[in-house]
């Protein structure tokens, strides 16, 4: 037991404060009431010992059942340190549904401690929550939903390497502090802030590993195309050397195809994981397709003069089945009208347009990559990196 007790700092934040009937909750809504909310050191532990704080935090129903470090004033200092000086950490950055919570750099430093992150990932999870909370990703149906959906976060740029998250191999596995972190602590801010705990505040039916985190690095270095972000027209340069993508959607399906005997063969293998009528996107044709290609696939594309706008055409021709396989399946839909007039011996595809397959390079060696089908009724932001 330390001799004096250490002050925790609770990572919930004030909520709704000005709303009547829910209606800050809804996509786009403007942030409510204040536009600083100052959190203050508030709890007394008893004794040092990391048990006696783990169960504490479980009885508030803080954190996601693994082990949290305690985010003491000094820890959450010094992560606020290593932000530019001139920022006010109190400043509300993103209000979260469904809870309504006000989130601050404070709020994140905090929620970063516990999760493990070292001080200077910060600026990421800032962006990422900044993303997360635009209208387009519709953060309170992904909370809301049924579905297992959670929100991934993508680094590109100078950020990945200077940070060290991974990009390479087992980009989407274990072994990188960075990236396991980063996309801890974005649930963790999802549970104690937006209250997206299971249950009243997540409604997913079982929910699924990525869950715990969800976070992932584009392997630029490799990749024989431009970035991901210069590909939205976002140049990555030297005012804007870094950005992050939150897209929200499944764990990553995964796509194997060892003979890579050409371009055609390879993305047919990528086409026949889309084609599932079992995801989100096979009722709702606006949906994104985020395809991250390993290298190693991708340079077969390349070599061939393949560029990422022909996979996204190749995609949306291959990824089909007959319309008449939609209408059994589904009798709710989101469809453009000229999908529900094909016959039902016409070929369907699995998304009305092809700017919403997104391609870009993530991985190591090995002829392996993934798809990850998005939840369906929400869209991918991408922002530039900042604090």
């Amino acid at each position: 037991m330390s001799e004096l007790p250490k002050h925790e700092i609770a990572p919930e934040i004030a909520t709704d404060l000005g709303c009547e009937e829910d209606v800050c909750d809804l996509p786009g809504a403007p942030p409510p009431g204040p536009v600083t909310a100052p959190v203050s050191p508030d709890v007394d532990l008893p004794d040092d010992r990391p048990e006696a704080w783990l169960d504490f935090a479980e009885s508030r129903g803080w954190g996601d059942g693994l082990p949290l470090i305690p985010p003491t004033e000094e820890r959450v200092e010094a992560a606020l340190e290593a932000l530019p000086p001139g920022l006010d950490p109190d400043e509300v950055i993103a209000h979260l549904p469904p809870r309504g919570g006000l989130v601050t750099r404070r709020v994140l430093a905090i929620n970063a401690v516990m999760a493990g992150c070292r001080p200077n990932t910060l600026p990421v999870l800032t962006t990422a929550v900044r993303a997360l909370s635009r209208p387009e990703v519709n953060l309170r149906g992904v909370n809301a939903t049924t579905h297992p959906v959670a929100p991934l976060i993508i680094v590109h740029g100078a950020a990945v390497e200077e940070l060290g998250f991974n990009a390479g191999l087992g980009a989407f596995g274990p072994g990188s502090r960075a990236n396991a972190s980063v996309g801890r602590a974005m649930r963790l801010v999802l549970q104690n802030v937006a209250g997206a705990r299971p249950g009243a505040g997540d409604a997913s039916t079982q929910g699924q590993p990525s869950k715990y985190g969800y976070c992932v690095a584009e392997n630029i270095p490799e990749s024989p195309w431009e970035s991901y972000p210069s590909s939205l027209g976002m140049a990555l340069d030297v005012e804007t050397r870094s950005a992050v993508t939150v897209t929200c959607g499944e764990n990553p399906h995964n796509v194997q195809d060892h003979e890579c005997s050409t371009p055609a063969h390879t993305l047919e293998q990528v086409a026949s994981v889309m084609t599932t009528l079992g995801s989100n996107n096979a009722p709702v044709s606006s949906a994104e397709w985020f395809v991250f290609l390993g290298p190693e696939h991708a340079a077969t594309l390349a070599d061939d003069g393949w560029s990422r706008r022909d996979v996204q055409i190749f995609l949306f021709e291959k990824a089909r089945l007959p319309a008449a396989r939609f209408r059994r399946a589904f009798e709710i839909t989101q469809y453009a009208n000229w999908e529900h007039a094909l016959a039902d011996d016409e070929q369907k595809p699995i998304m009305r347009d092809p700017d919403l397959i997104r391609v870009l390079v993530t991985g190591g060696a090995g002829k392996h990559s993934c798809v990850v089908p998005s939840w369906g009724m929400t869209a991918s932001a991408t922002l530039p990196l900042e604090p």
